[in-house]
C-alpha cells in the first residue's frame, strides 16, 4: 500500500476535488443516465464544506478527499473520492478505519452515507460494518450504528 496521510481541506481544494469528483464518478453516473458534465462538478462545489472535509494526500500529493458531516442524528460519510489508479489498493480501506475509528472515539453511534447504486464501493462500506436502510433507483443508502 502506497504511504497516505489525510490533512483539513481548505477553500483552496474546493475545484481540485470537483474535478476528481466528475471523474471517479462518471461511469457510474452514466450507467445510471444522471451524469451531467456541469452538475456532477456543481453538487460538490454547492456542497463542499472545509470544516468538515479532508483531503487524502499519497505521496505528498493530492489523491482524493473524505467528509464527515454532523446532522442531528448521524455523522454522515460524504464525498470519497479516490483517484482511480490508486483505488484497490488499501488507501480507501485505511482511511475509513481511521475516520470510523476517531467516530468511536468521540462517541458517534451513527454513521450515514449513500452510494450509487452498483458502485463498487458499496463492497467497501459493506466491509467495514456498514449495512443497507434504503435504497431507490439511484442511490443506497447505508448505516454503521455501535452496539
Amino acid at each position: 500500500m502506497a504511504d497516505w496521510d489525510i490533512r483539513p481541506a481548505s477553500a483552496s481544494d474546493v475545484e481540485t476535488v470537483a474535478e476528481l469528483r466528475a471523474v471517479v464518478m462518471r461511469p457510474d453516473l452514466e450507467r445510471l443516465g444522471r451524469y451531467d458534465e456541469h452538475r456532477v462538478r456543481q453538487r460538490f462545489r454547492d456542497g463542499f464544506d472545509a470544516a468538515h472535509t479532508w483531503v487524502i494526500e499519497v505521496d505528498g500529493e493530492f489523491a482524493g478527499c473524505v467528509a464527515l458531516r454532523p446532522a442531528e442524528d448521524a455523522v454522515w460519510l460524504e464525498h470519497f473520492y479516490l483517484a482511480r489508479r490508486l483505488q484497490g489498493g488499501g488507501i480507501g480501506s485505511g482511511v475509513l478505519r481511521q475516520l470510523l475509528k476517531r467516530c468511536d472515539g468521540e462517541g458517534v453511534r451513527v454513521v450515514r452515507l449513500n452510494v450509487l447504486q452498483g458502485s463498487p464501493a458499496r463492497r467497501l462500506y459493506e466491509r467495514h460494518g456498514f449495512v443497507v436502510e434504503s435504497e431507490d433507483a439511484v442511490d443506497v443508502f447505508m448505516v454503521r450504528e455501535l452496539t
